[in-house]
């Protein structure tokens, strides 16, 4: 089943197309966090990040890279954040967010655990002792 970014890709839902290539295409996000919120999807659909193979994954990456510098050219920002989920829609994204203060994006305190964990125990856990 088709998900709604391949149905996008496919022009059966409208979008606002800000750049594609052959397996890429990069759109508005509907529901915004800051203007030109843009996300980059591969055309080929992939539900996990991780899961993707070497070339796929690199190949995103460089072509979020390419956006992000178009982003930045026109909108006049002083940076593009990344931020990539993978919840919100069965087909990998990268949300691409541009910026001019971190105050643009998001309170980095909203970001932190409540109840820290035992850092030690927990990256003893992560490398198997």
């Amino acid at each position: 089943m088709a998900t709604i970014f391949s149905k996008i890709v496919a022009g059966e839902i409208p979008s606002h197309k800000v750049w594609e290539d052959d397996k890429h295409f990069a759109f508005l996000d509907i529901n915004p966090w800051v203007e030109g919120h843009t996300l980059v999807i591969p055309k080929a659909e992939h539900d996990y990040l991780f899961d993707m193979d070497d070339d796929a994954y690199a190949a995103l990456h460089l072509a979020a890279k390419k956006v992000a510098s178009l982003l930045k050219e026109k909108l006049g920002c002083a940076r593009v954040c990344t931020v990539v989920m993978g919840y919100e829609v069965p087909h990998v994204h990268i949300h691409l967010l541009p910026t001019n203060t971190i105050s643009d994006f998001a309170n980095p305190a909203e970001f932190q655990m409540k109840d820290k964990p035992d850092l030690g125990a927990l990256a003893g856990k992560i490398l198997g002792e």
